[in-house]
């Protein structure tokens, strides 16, 4: 309860500094701050339902240096697969950091830094991960690999496991983007838990909010819920968010 009491917390005062003023026109150019929080039917991570499949609520602050690309930002959302593996806690709490630029005039890059952390999970090992990443985007289209220095989400002897991410968002027609997505995640040492998911999804800001609704598939039977739920099972999830 006190993770839910911190987290309420933290995405009411998110809303309430975003709703002073022209508070993002105070920043100097070269600081670029913002901040966001949604509400999803689902939250699915590498095609995983992370919430048993119910809903979850998000919100999170970003940093950039403008001049520089370099950024760090944190984010959180509302979970239940740790206690479904029989630990405790009901929150993720994501930081990271990195740079972000153009090699080319065609070519743009990503790379950095990503801690996952769950508070009071109690899960041995631990459910908190590291991950380092890589990106390169090609206007609309995109590869990112991101690469575990830790043991993944709680999963023994997983050290050096890797998430390979290909897609593109595409705009068709009046602000409406077609959002393409497949991933490999492979387990080191846990071949029975690696797999592909896929996604196919369409999003649209209509300024007071951004809509997104997406298919979501993941071609495991090997990740259950505690009551037999297929966490990979081909869905429809829709979500509503909102940056400042």
């Amino acid at each position: 309860m006190k993770c839910k009491a911190k987290f309420s917390a933290i995405v009411l005062a998110v809303l309430a500094l975003t709703s002073a003023p022209g508070m993002a026109q105070e920043q100097p150019a070269e600081h670029q701050v913002s901040y966001n929080a949604s509400i999803t039917s689902d939250y699915r991570y590498r095609g995983l339902s992370q919430t048993a499949l119910d809903p979850a609520l998000q919100g999170g602050v970003d940093y950039v240096h403008g001049p520089t690309g370099f950024y760090v930002g944190t984010w959180l959302s509302t979970i239940k697969w740790t206690k479904d593996l029989g630990g405790d806690g009901n929150i993720e709490w994501d930081v990271y950091g990195g740079k972000r630029g153009q090699l080319t005039e065609a070519v743009s890059y990503d790379v950095g830094g990503l801690y996952y952390y769950y508070p009071d999970n109690g899960l041995n090992p631990s459910a908190n991960t590291f991950e380092l990443y890589g990106k390169l985007g090609f206007g609309p289209a995109y590869i990112k690999y991101s690469h575990s220095t830790t043991n993944l989400f709680g999963t023994a002897d997983s050290k050096q496991s890797g998430y390979l991410d290909v897609g593109a968002d595409i705009d068709v027609s009046n602000g409406f983007i077609l959002n393409l997505h497949v991933g490999r995640q492979k387990l080191k040492n846990n071949s029975m838990y690696s797999y592909t998911d896929y996604k196919v999804g369409v999003t649209k800001d209509f300024g007071v909010a951004t809509v997104a609704l997406a298919w979501h598939k993941a071609n495991t039977d090997a990740y259950l819920s505690p009551e037999g739920k297929n966490l990979g099972k081909s869905a429809a999830v829709l979500s509503v968010s909102k940056t400042f």
